[in-house]
């Protein structure tokens, strides 16, 4: 192997080590984004339940009130 060769080879080998540790690089960033909007998703997702359930409970609340109403307005 000539010395232009290798010297060639030693380059091309020292882009790609820089290249797998900027990917590397990224990789972890990903990872990180990844973890948070997990997280993020699941706060969201208990809080959307809890927003149900409290519909929920307003719902049954003002029909019952709407049905009292009712109730009233067929009794006098």
């Amino acid at each position: 192997m000539s010395d232009t060769t290798k010297t060639q080879l030693d380059l091309e080998l020292t882009r790609l080590t820089k290249r797998i540790e900027e990917l590397v690089l990224v990789l972890e960033h990903l990872k990180d984004e990844n973890r948070a909007l997990r997280a993020r998703h699941e706060s969201l997702a208990g809080e959307r339940a809890s927003l149900l359930h409290k519909n929920e409970q307003v719902r049954t609340r003002v029909e019952a009130m709407i049905g009292r109403l009712k109730t009233l307005e067929h009794g006098t």
